[in-house]
């Protein structure tokens, strides 16, 4: 599967940019990030001052057990959340304090989303929903199209390109939801648990493409609780009581050897 990536590598936005200031050389970079919930008078600290950089073209896995503040990190990374204090600079951006019709726009131009449950419209086709970010950003439809099959196909999903999500397979669906995530280049991939509803075998299928598309210059940030999903991994950082317990590289995986 890697190898009908390899042939269409040029379609993929180049990411490595020229010389930035120190404090932007991620596209990621998170400093001091706090997030606290309140009950009542209560004040609950979820995440105790989360400080990491990650790297253009990385490829790395989040884990941590529940209540680690794991999903809460997911979602400030993700734009989805606003953190209590720090900064977070993403793409050379800084989202910490953005208004939310602001981190709008942010999430629809720099992320890519894919999520466990596939969130697609079941009564838009397979290219409809990989189009639906491009509709948001105000592309004319004969150019969404356009650019929807042709992340279709880098999936090797093209041929089912006017079929809805109930007549395709949960991989099928995820590959539809990766393409979505592709369609409008964005600077980060962020996945939460998108192998959570596949059987093995599909699992390792999708993880295959998750490497080719960090093979290509992507940057992928996979949000997982399962090792065997995460060792595809480069990079892996584990978070417990909403600090950063460990965070070590490893080779790259054997599966893509």
């Amino acid at each position: 599967m890697a190898s009908w990536f390899k042939r269409r590598g040029s379609s993929f936005r180049s990411i490595f940019g020229t010389a930035t200031p120190h404090y932007m050389q991620g596209i990621i970079h998170l400093d001091g990030i706090r997030k606290n919930y309140f009950l009542g008078k209560q004040v609950i600290e979820v995440l105790k001052g989360i400080s990491l950089v990650i790297s253009r073209n990385e490829y790395v896995a989040l884990m941590g057990p529940s209540g680690s503040g794991k999903s809460t990190l997911m979602n400030i990374l993700g734009c989805l959340d606003t953190p209590t204090g720090g900064q977070y600079v993403l793409n050379g951006q800084d989202v910490s304090r953005m208004t939310d019709n602001s981190l709008a726009g942010v999430r629809n131009t720099e992320i890519g989303f894919v999520f466990q449950q596939f969130n697609l419209l079941p009564r838009l086709t397979a290219a409809e929903n990989v189009a639906l970010p491009l509709v948001y950003a105000g592309v004319p439809k004969k150019k969404r199209m356009e650019k929807a099959l042709h992340v279709l196909d880098m999936v090797n999903l093209a041929d089912r390109s006017q079929h809805k999500p109930n007549e395709l397979s949960g991989g099928q669906n995820q590959r539809v939801a990766i393409a979505r995530a592709l369609v409008n280049d964005p600077a980060m991939i962020l996945a939460d648990e998108p192998t959570g509803n596949l059987d093995t075998k599909t699992s390792y299928e999708i993880m295959e493409i998750f490497g080719a598309i960090h093979g290509r210059g992507n940057t992928v940030v996979l949000v997982t609780h399962e090792e065997d999903i995460a060792n595809h991994a480069h990079r892996i950082i584990r978070l417990r009581d909403g600090v950063i317990e460990t965070d070590k590289r490893r080779e790259a995986a054997a599966a893509f050897s």
